[in-house]
């Protein structure tokens, strides 16, 4: 009889496991956010064939400045949610901002000092966030809900319920541009690379990943969990408040409702859609970018095809909604 033993036969290749199988469409679905820009491609393409007036200049410019202060709430909010936590009170914070740099402005005061005050506050608000958050473990959604309803109540008190004009004070923020490139866009542009960099190729970028996909091993790893996340809710402070003076400069004045939970379930559900894990762990600047810039333009062509204001609201739930179940349904497959 003999020992050896017969050798193994190789198990036949088949299509799907060949070199190349599948096509251009394999290899479209190795590439990040394939899906987002062909829905943002047939949006655009769907509203430039139904309007004339969407590919115009003046409406590309005025696109651009809309979702610039979403962008800049978006980055910080991406920069949180990837380490894992969340922030409900930015667009709340957004909305302090506005209220309080718009009284000092419209009293007189300087705009170098008002800026200052402005960004100051809004930082030591993120900042009590991050110490709620850190400290008595409470969980992120609660406690910066609870915040942001709290600071909605304050700035109605600021304005004392009436819109606040500050003139032509901030005006080429909000107006302007260079290079043909709007300035809040040029802002936007600068915090969102700014992001992307701290994300990528520095080490608190990397700590943020970690913390955000297992915080217990990040902490046993050597990481200081706790001045990190002080540290985030203080940026994500600090962008809210330039978002509110970015949206108080394109405006002109601040009224009660400016900024608030609608500034803010709009910046989530485009940090949701570009793919960031509501777990944490996982995120990206480009796909964020992509999300807000899908849901300004959403938003732009139904205002001008003339759909009500109401289905707007409609449209960002919705779209939140499914790219939450999206977001759990890969979390799923990944594990």
């Amino acid at each position: 009889m003999s020992l050896e033993a017969p050798p193994e036969a190789s198990a036949p290749t088949t299509p799907a496991s060949a070199p190349g199988a599948g096509g251009p469409l394999r290899m479209l679905r190795g590439v990040p956010h394939t899906g987002l820009v062909a829905v943002l491609i047939l949006v655009v393409t769907y509203a430039g064939l139904e309007t004339d007036s969407f590919s115009t200049s003046t409406n590309v410019t005025n696109i651009l400045r809309q979702v610039s202060v979403t962008a800049v709430i978006a980055a910080g909010l991406t920069l949180l949610m990837t380490a894992g936590g969340m922030d409900f009170s930015m667009g709340s914070n957004a909305s302090v901002t506005t209220a309080v740099a718009a009284q000092l402005l419209a009293h007189g005061t300087s705009t170098a000092f008002t800026v200052v005050v402005s960004l100051l506050l809004a930082t030591a608000v993120g900042l009590v966030n991050g110490a709620v958050v850190t400290f008595t473990h409470v969980a992120p959604f609660v406690a910066t809900l609870a915040s942001a309803t709290l600071l909605d109540g304050v700035a109605l008190l600021v304005l004392d319920g009436q819109a606040v004009s500050i003139g032509t004070k901030l005006f080429s923020l909000g107006n302007n541009s260079t290079l043909g490139l709007p300035h809040l866009l040029i802002v936007a542009l600068v915090v969102l690379a700014s992001a992307a960099v701290v994300m990528r190729f520095t080490v608190f970028g990397r700590d943020a990943y970690a913390i955000g996909g297992n915080e217990h091993v990040a902490r046993l790893s050597g990481i200081n969990v706790t001045w990190h996340k002080l540290a985030l809710y203080g940026l994500t402070g600090a962008l809210s408040g330039l978002a509110g003076l970015m949206l108080l400069s394109r405006l002109g004045s601040s009224s009660p409702g400016t900024g608030g939970l609608t500034l803010q379930l709009t910046a989530v559900a485009a940090v949701v859609i570009g793919g960031t894990a509501l777990a944490g762990g996982q995120g990206t600047v480009i796909g964020t970018v992509l999300g807000v810039l899908l849901l300004g333009v959403v938003a732009n062509a139904l205002n001008l095809l003339q759909v009500s204001s109401y289905f707007q609201q409609i449209s960002v739930g919705g779209v939140l909604l499914v790219a939450a179940m999206a977001n759990q349904l890969q979390k799923a497959s990944r594990h």
